[in-house]
């Protein structure tokens, strides 16, 4: 009797279980899938690790096979682990909040527990030091799933003045979804073609001067490059602790505001942070399409082509539409700050690369700027093949960080970047923000002459005032994206993702990438030999 009962509470057990599947939601389709989507979805139902294998299918078929797109460097081998144990979460009732389940990438400098962090260099593919960034840290108690790790411009695109931007000895090149043979930028090249196409909700960057803004404005996606000292960098490959930071890439701007609200905290380790956890918020929640309303705007006219600056124009018209004011603004000259920053990041890239490498594990042979550059001339068969190192030789010439020269560099960039520069441009118009084109258009990726690097560019002064920089898309300029930058004074990210968020709104100008091998140039006329 017994048996036959419990076969029967076995069968119906089992029917009772094949109903749940069949009414569970299935993972939905992640092409475009917005962040907010995704939670909406695996609220609704949707298993986090399904919607995890959804991802993982779609970087097989196009970042392996398809248009083998190189953006990223690693799958976390613990990701399907990581969802179920989400999803257990949920079913107990536990939801840590909208990251809950979301499947989210991290650029390959940043620490984490599962994968090595290489920075794109070969002499780092052994750094697996069992620990996550801050960052990295903040994200996982958020409920996000740590799906992988991004390629990159070699050591941030540091190494040398003649880089080719998304190219690393670890992932090779990083291709541009809108158009395969052209530039996707960098540093945070893979985060921003793996956002863009769809490889997960959404991906962080990081950023010392453009490695954010840049590779969002080319992929047509939203970055922000927060104010220093929200964010922590301890654990990630550094360049400058005077700019470094990481920051949230998404095509969104709620879904980006949603990610940096995960990331920001005070870290001990990274005094810089100190401040932090008083600017913790839900940058999201405050989002309204009428944010630009009476909003005085300035508008910077940078040099640029022809057809950007028309887009430029329908751009300022969707701002005016949106209740902007907006007001002309002559940049001020500022000469000489390019010279000091780049003494500033030579002098900081020997001292903070060396303090980092101190701390990997001995598996790790390069162990100060003097071991990677001998470590790269060994190996230049692969590590050099399209270009050199001519950064890191003179930044491991300079004299360390108590030399006059350095600190009268870093006194008279920070000056005329922000108290001459943003702050003067901001308090003379009487503006609460400033517009600009974020750069100029893709280039040709070009391994034997490097970048073309096309102006205009808006990112040098609020990386070296340590001020946030948010770009936005403002659409496709002969077949290829354009973002427009939004420059505010320290501590304005609600205010500049207000802005974008009501500038997005209004607009609806991001398209997504078509994957096309290159822009179309025309046919000619017909019967022309």
């Amino acid at each position: 009797m017994r048996r036959v009962q419990g076969g029967m509470l076995g069968l119906a057990l089992l029917a009772l279980a094949t109903t749940a599947r069949a009414e569970r939601p299935k993972a939905p389709a992640v092409e475009e899938l917005s962040l907010s989507d995704a939670a909406a979805a695996l609220a609704a139902g949707t298993s986090s690790e399904a919607l995890t294998r959804a991802y993982l299918a779609r970087i097989d078929a196009i970042d392996r096979k398809g248009p083998t797109l190189r953006s990223i460097i690693a799958v976390n081998p613990e990701a399907l682990a990581q969802a179920r144990a989400l999803d257990a979460e949920r079913r107990a009732g536990r939801i840590r909040g909208p990251l809950h389940g979301v499947p989210i990438l991290i650029k390959d400098n940043i620490e984490t527990r599962e994968l090595p962090t290489t920075a794109g260099s070969l002499a780092l593919r052994d750094n697996r030091t069992g620990r996550d960034a801050p960052v990295v840290a903040r994200l996982r108690a958020a409920g996000a799933v740590i799906l992988g790790k991004t390629n990159l411009s070699e050591w941030a695109n540091i190494r040398s003045s003649a880089s080719m931007s998304g190219w690393s000895a670890v992932g090779g090149l990083v291709r541009n979804p809108y158009a395969l043979d052209r530039t996707a930028c960098g540093s945070s090249s893979g985060s921003g073609t793996a956002a863009a196409a769809s490889l997960a909700a959404a991906a962080v960057g990081t950023e010392t001067d453009g490695s954010v803004v840049c590779p969002a404005a080319m992929n047509g996606l939203v970055g922000l490059k927060p104010t220093i000292g929200l964010v922590s960098r301890t654990h990630i490959v550094p360049i400058s602790h005077s700019q470094d930071t990481a920051g949230p890439m998404a095509r969104s701007v709620r879904d980006a505001a949603l990610l940096f609200s995960a990331m920001i905290g005070s870290d001990p380790a990274d005094p810089t942070t100190r401040d932090a956890d008083r600017h913790r918020t839900d940058y999201a929640a405050a989002l309204s399409a009428d944010a630009l309303k009476g909003v005085r705007v300035g508008v910077l006219r940078p040099e640029m082509s022809a057809p950007l600056a028309r887009q430029y124009d329908a751009a300022l018209a969707v701002l005016r539409a949106a209740g902007a004011t907006l007001v002309d603004v002559t940049p001020p000259k500022l000469e000489g700050l390019g010279e000091a920053e780049f003494l500033v990041l030579k002098a900081e890239l020997k001292a903070d690369l060396d303090a980092y490498l101190a701390t990997t594990p001995p598996a790790v042979k390069t162990r100060t700027l003097a071991d990677v550059i001998a470590f790269n001339a060994e190996h230049a068969d692969t590590e050099m093949r399209f270009f050199g190192q001519d950064t890191f030789e003179a930044a491991q010439k300079m004299p360390g960080l108590e030399d006059p020269a350095y600190r009268e560099a870093r006194a008279k960039a920070l000056r005329l970047a922000g108290a001459e520069g943003i702050d003067a441009m901001l308090g003379q118009a009487k503006v609460q923000l400033l517009v600009s084109p974020t750069y100029g258009l893709p280039w040709l990726s070009d391994p034997v002459h490097g970048d073309h690097f096309v102006p205009p560019s808006a990112s040098e002064l609020p990386a070296v005032a340590g001020t946030p920089h948010l770009t936005v898309p403002m659409g496709l300029v002969q077949g290829l994206p354009a973002g427009l930058s939004f420059l505010g004074p320290k501590y304005s990210e609600a205010l500049l993702l207000g802005a974008g968020y009501a500038f997005e709104q209004r607009g609806r100008l991001r398209v997504k990438p078509g994957y096309a091998a290159s822009v179309p140039t025309g046919e000619g006329l017909k019967g022309t030999p």
